[in-house]
Formats: structure tokens, C-alpha cells, sequence
């Protein structure tokens, strides 16, 4: 009986069919094992891709996360451009600072939450917050500008919800130095007061609505402003407010060939850093938001427009033997010569009946429109958002002008003075006043002649005289060739001129023969002292202050000494007549 032969086994058709597609029919063992191999790397490799590709799409969206997140962030933070002086100097910056917020949906007890968060910050208000974190809303601002400390302290609570934005905070690395020029921001980083104002109202404030107002595309603003002269200035008015007494005291530094305004300090001012000092009503800036009677320093507009006219000369001769009556007011001098007086007098001695007499030889419409052509009786406008309008007659009579001449009845805004005595000196062009730099070539395109040059010869030479023989003799700092006019003018209380109560004012220009710059220094209700034996008027306080000034500031502005110059009769009018 043969050996039993064993029984082939039966393979599935499926199997018989993969195996054929992938080996074939008489492939050897060896060649399998290689594809099985192949088959099992391809594999491996398709898995590293697909956890590699993976990888790669998580990185670029967290990229895209942050760049959503720093562009949500520029929204929140509105950065602005620094503000810099002329010179560099940084008077306004951004920093960062972290902001607390809440999301109450996310917070799991938020009882608890508000216990840890008030406890850590003592200063938020418990109910306040309590009110915001029961809302439903995804996101609460719960303290804006946080300390690194309490930010820290927060972290460390470790409460789900609570998070923090980095937000842009400006800072005034100068404190009160330029406080009404710069102005301030609020909360939100925009512009309230100031040249911070004027920048929103430029465009950054639409930037920053459309969330382009980044660091990154930001250029500084160039003021026209010296932070070096602003100290000097700022520092001797600190030393004749206290000095003197007094309420207040304010100054300009102006360039008069391109109208720059190249100091301006009016004080009690505020530091920016802390925003409540700016609501306190006696920290305006009297310069541009204050209108004054500007006293006697209007009797420079007042001969002005009467030489320019033509119709007299230094020489001519006024009446002031006795009182000016109209009506119910007389016009007397603080100090009468009881004689007749030349032109030059009325300016050195100040006579009001000089000068009145002057200006009613011109007409009173004559008058009326010289005042508005020095632009006087309208509004000024600079970068600076806050200004006022000047306070003018309703109908203006033979007494308006009467007064007007001599700086009573007309209330302006000092720097709308300062222009128009600028204009007088500078040749005769009116040049609008500017907070940012300017060249001379562009201010010429800007000018407008109102008086002739040998009108501002004379003016110039009446200014000089007063520093050498007049009111203004203890500002003529040597060296500097300086000029001035000043004024006193008595405060109306409750409808009548207080004799005790003035206001002081001092303008100044160097060097007389050839204007550079020039100084006002005002001093509100300054008291006498036994110094000044009992007297209060500008010649005791004013212009002393404004000759300290010009001796400290002269050097900073690169005005050269020169000493053992001529008088002004033969370096300012001879020289006139020579060109002429």
C-alpha cells in the first residue's frame, strides 16, 4: 500500500489575487520579504510627513495668532510718535505698560476672584469690579497701567481669566518744563490739551482707528521749542512769582524773522505725568487762552501806526501839560512832565496823554484798522488747539481809541502781542507764530508787510532808547544790545480798575540793531517789597526778571556779546538814513 500523499491545502481566491498583483506568480521568498520591507518603510515615511505637516501648520498659525493678537494689542495702546525739541531732546515718549483685564466667561468662581484681585491691588474698587466680571461679556478692562509689582503678585494668584495686554503709556520725561505746550493724553493714550491734541487732530487719531499708528511707522515731531531756553525761562519766573508774590507769571521766547516760538511758560502750570493737576481752572495757559489789557506795551502799535503814516516824526510835538477829559474819564500820566513832549518821549516816559493824543491825530478808523492789520482783533490761530479771542469794543468810539492806545479797553491774547511787535521789529512783516521749526525762507513765504522799514527803524530805535534812558534800563544786559517796552495795567474788579491790583508786563528785543529774538515776561498781581520801596509797577519786577532771563538765554541761543556799541541814535537811525 503506497505512503498516503498529504492534502493540498486550498488558498483563499483574494489572497491568490493580492499576492499576484503584488509579487506576481513565480516570485521567489526573497523578493517578498523586500517589498513587505518597502511597503512597510513607505508607510513609516507617510506617517512622518503627515505628524511633520502637522507641525508646520501649527507654527504658522501660532505666527498668525500673534500677529492678530500685536495688531488687537496697537488698537488698544494707540502708540504715538515722539515729541522731540529742536535740539532732540525727547519732551514725550511711549513706554509699555501692562493693563488688567478679565474674562468673565472663562472665570470658574469669580467670588473667589474678586476677593484674590482687590485683595492683591488695594486700590481697585471692589464693587466696580464685581459689576464688570458678572457681565457677560468676553473681555473687561479691570485696572489700566498696573505696576510690574502687581502684575506680578496677579501672576502668582494663577486665576483663570485673568490677564494682562501691554499697552502704550505716554510719559513726560521733562515734567512741568513744557506742560502747557505739549499738553497731555488720556487714559487711552489720546490727545486732550496741547500739541498732543493737535497730533490727533492731524490724522494719527483715524491711525490709530485703522490700527496703522504702530512704533514701527512713526517719525518724531520736531518742535521749535529749546528745551535749554524753556528751563532757563521757566526757572526765573519760578524765582519772581515767589519773589514777588505773586499770582501768576508767564514768559515767551520768540524768533522774530521766522515767528518760532522757541520758549513759552505760563505758571502755575501742571505735570502732564499726573493729569489731575491739569483740571486745577488756575493752570491755563494764560498766553494763548488768557486776554489781558496789554498796558503800555500798546503804545508801540499806537507811534507805529502813526509814523508809518507819515502824518509825524520823532520830533513832533504833543501836548501834556495837563489831564485828558471824556465824559466821566480822565487819561493822566504816572508820571507828568506838565510840558510839551516829543514823540520820543511819549515812548520813554510812557505818557497816556501822549500817546492818546497820537492815536485820536490818526481817526479813530484809521486806528480801528491798523490794530486789525497787526492782527489784534481777531483770534490767533497755532497748532495749539486752545486759544481765545480777543475782547473788543461792541462799537468802537473816540474814547475806545483814546484808551486803546495806551493798552486799556482791548483785551488780547499775549501772543497774539508778541506777533504783532515781532512785525514791528523784523522789518515790517507779520509772520504768523509757529510751535514746530521753521526756516527763514519759509516764514518769508508766509509774511505780510504791514509796515514800512523805516517804520521798524524807528521802532527799533524807540526801543533801544527806552533800555538806555527810559523804563526799560535795568534789562539792558551788557553785551546783548537789548530794547523794551513796558507796561502796567490795572485789573478791572467788579467793573473798575483796582490800583493795587496789575498786571505787569515787559517785551524785549536783541540785539536792537539787528532782531533776533524776542522776550516777554508778564507778572500778575506782584506785591511790593521794601526793595522796590513801595512800588509795583513793571519797571520794579518785570523788567528785572526779563533782564536775568535775557543774560541766561543769550548764550544758549548763540547770540554773541558785543561790547562799547554806539547809542541807538547813531547805530540804529544813522545807519537808517544810510540805506535810505
Amino acid at each position: 500500500m503506497s505512503p498516503a500523499t498529504p492534502a493540498k491545502t486550498t488558498e483563499p481566491w483574494r489572497q491568490r489575487l493580492v499576492r499576484s498583483l503584488l509579487y506576481g506568480r513565480n516570485v521567489d521568498r526573497a523578493a517578498k520579504a523586500r517589498a513587505r520591507v518597502g511597503l512597510a518603510m513607505l508607510a513609516f515615511a507617510s506617517v512622518y510627513a503627515l505628524i511633520g505637516g502637522r507641525l508646520v501648520m501649527f507654527a504658522i498659525g501660532a505666527d498668525a495668532h500673534s500677529a492678530r493678537r500685536a495688531a488687537a494689542q496697537e488698537v488698544v495702546a494707540t502708540a504715538r510718535p515722539d515729541i522731540v525739541d529742536r535740539n532732540g531732546a525727547i519732551l514725550a515718549t511711549d513706554v509699555k505698560a501692562a493693563s488688567l483685564f478679565g474674562e468673565p466667561r472663562r472665570i470658574i468662581d469669580k467670588d473667589e476672584a474678586i476677593e484674590l484681585l482687590t485683595a492683591t491691588v488695594p486700590d481697585l474698587d471692589e464693587a466696580e469690579v464685581r459689576e464688570r466680571l458678572r457681565t457677560r461679556k468676553g473681555f473687561v478692562w479691570l485696572k489700566r497701567e498696573v505696576t510690574a509689582k502687581q502684575q506680578q503678585d496677579i501672576h502668582k494668584l494663577g486665576i483663570p481669566g485673568i490677564g494682562f495686554l501691554r499697552e502704550n503709556k505716554r510719559v513726560y520725561p521733562t515734567g512741568n518744563e513744557v506742560a502747557h505746550l505739549i499738553g497731555l493724553v488720556n487714559i487711552d493714550n489720546q490727545g486732550i490739551a496741547g500739541m498732543e491734541k493737535w497730533l490727533d487732530n492731524q490724522g494719527l487719531a483715524d491711525l490709530h482707528r485703522a490700527g496703522f499708528a504702530t512704533d514701527r511707522l512713526q517719525k518724531p515731531v520736531e518742535l521749535s521749542v529749546d528745551l535749554r531756553v524753556e528751563h532757563a525761562l521757566r526757572d526765573e519766573l519760578l524765582k519772581a512769582k515767589e519773589k514777588f508774590h505773586a499770582k501768576a507769571a508767564s514768559g515767551i521766547v520768540s524768533n522774530v524773522k521766522t515767528g518760532e516760538i522757541v520758549a513759552m511758560v505760563s505758571l502755575p502750570d501742571f505735570d502732564p505725568n499726573n493729569p489731575k493737576e491739569a483740571h486745577d481752572p488756575d493752570r491755563i495757559n494764560r498766553l494763548t487762552t488768557g486776554v489781558y489789557e496789554m498796558g503800555s506795551t500798546f503804545k508801540a502799535f499806537t507811534l507805529a501806526m502813526a509814523l508809518d503814516s507819515g502824518k509825524i516824526n520823532l520830533n513832533s510835538s504833543w501836548d501834556a501839560r495837563g489831564n485828558l477829559h471824556y465824559g466821566k474819564f480822565t487819561i493822566h500820566d504816572s508820571h507828568p512832565l506838565g510840558r510839551f513832549i516829543n514823540t520820543k518821549e511819549v515812548f520813554t516816559y510812557s505818557s497816556n496823554i501822549g500817546a492818546a493824543r497820537i492815536a485820536l491825530g490818526q481817526g479813530v478808523e484809521a486806528h480801528k484798522a491798523f490794530l486789525a492789520k497787526m492782527g489784534q482783533l481777531t483770534r490767533l490761530r497755532t497748532e495749539l488747539p486752545e486759544s481765545a479771542a480777543p475782547l473788543i469794543p461792541r462799537r468802537w468810539s473816540e474814547l475806545n481809541t483814546v484808551t486803546a492806545a495806551f493798552g486799556q479797553g482791548l483785551s488780547v491774547a499775549p501772543l497774539q502781542a508778541v506777533m504783532g511787535i515781532n512785525a514791528l521789529m523784523n522789518g515790517g512783516y507779520l509772520i504768523p507764530p509757529t510751535f514746530m521749526k521753521r526756516s527763514e525762507a519759509e516764514a518769508a513765504a508766509l509774511a505780510k508787510r504791514v509796515i514800512k522799514q523805516d517804520t521798524s527803524d524807528k521802532m527799533r530805535f524807540l526801543m533801544r532808547l527806552n533800555a538806555e534812558i527810559g523804563t526799560a534800563k535795568s534789562a539792558d544786559v551788557k553785551g546783548y544790545y537789548v530794547g523794551g517796552k513796558t507796561g502796567t495795567s490795572e485789573k478791572v474788579i467788579n467793573g473798575r480798575y483796582a490800583k493795587k491790583r496789575v498786571l505787569n508786563s515787559f517785551t524785549a528785543i536783541m540785539p536792537c540793531d539787528d532782531p533776533k529774538y524776542h522776550i516777554l515776561i508778564m507778572i500778575d498781581e506782584p506785591q511790593a517789597l521794601p526793595e522796590t520801596h513801595g512800588f509795583i509797577t513793571s519797571g520794579w519786577n518785570a523788567v528785572p526778571t526779563g533782564g536775568k532771563v535775557i543774560e541766561r538765554i543769550a548764550p544758549l541761543l548763540g547770540v554773541e556779546p558785543r561790547f562799547d556799541l554806539p547809542p541807538a541814535e547813531r547805530l540804529i537811525l544813522a545807519a537808517s538814513r544810510t540805506t535810505q
